[in-house]
């Protein structure tokens, strides 16, 4: 089933909303098959289920909840064939400086952004070693992981980290035809809402050379060229801020 008239079988995290929902829509629209799940259903979840109903599936978990991805995956490939791409992009973000940040939602930013999406990646990698046909990983981090904002300090790391980790799993699997990405957005205002204030928002905006901050559809030929297209490229964190970190 895998490649069939191009047609690609695709695991995406955190898709109910956001950008995670604007790339499964996508991916639906250009024909593809998609398997998302986040930790509950939307309005929006639901018409993609009654509009694409062969070739997309849901389901509402946590992903700290590793056996239930686990068994996720193994579902998505049993309906619609090996997994030929996955988008970790679940996450949650931050709205504390560290000295308010409370231990317990330390360890959370750091189940769900880091751990969780390297316990999914390794399930994933392993069935495409089992397909033996490759495939491709594509991790949303944030430009966050290397450069340094108040009030960011665990979800900074977490990026980071998973820039980290894309690079070193690049050297391991690319002999064996997967090719590990990651993209590094610059801010959208609904992630800053909450840590900074419109008048900060506007200074990032007029530092920026675009002088505009980063929306959905600047990440979607991104990720369509790192899933879809034959090219050379692994172990790359690509940056889409608008030049912001240059």
């Amino acid at each position: 089933m895998s490649g069939a008239n191009g047609t690609k079988t695709l695991i995406v995290s955190g898709g109910s909303r956001g950008l995670g929902l604007a790339l499964t829509t996508h991916a639906l629209e250009r024909g593809h098959r998609v398997a998302t799940f986040a930790r509950s259903e939307t309005d929006e979840v639901r018409e993609l289920a009654r509009d694409h109903p062969d070739r997309f599936a849901f389901a509402a978990f946590d992903s700290r909840d590793s056996a239930r991805q686990d068994a996720f995956v193994a579902e998505a490939e049993q309906r619609f064939g090996p997994i030929d791409g996955l988008v970790n992009n679940a996450a949650v973000g931050q709205d504390h400086l560290l000295t308010h940040l409370p231990p317990e939602r330390v360890g959370e930013i750091l189940e769900i952004n880091l751990k969780g999406p390297m316990l999914l990646t390794r399930t994933v990698v392993r069935r495409m070693l089992l397909a033996g046909v490759g495939g491709r990983i594509v991790n949303i981090t944030s430009i966050c992981g290397t450069q340094g904002y108040a009030g960011l300090t665990v979800y900074s790391a977490t990026k980071g980290a998973m820039d980290a980790f894309t690079r070193s799993l690049a050297r391991e699997m690319g002999p064996r035809g997967i090719l590990v990405n990651a993209i590094a957005p610059g801010f959208f205002v609904s992630e800053m809402s909450s840590v900074l204030a419109a008048e900060q928002i506007n200074t990032i905006r007029r530092r920026t050379p675009t002088e505009r901050l980063i929306d959905h559809d600047d990440l979607l030929p991104v990720v369509d060229m790192l899933l879809f297209e034959d090219v050379n490229v692994t172990g790359q964190v690509v940056r889409v801020d608008g030049g912001l970190s240059s």
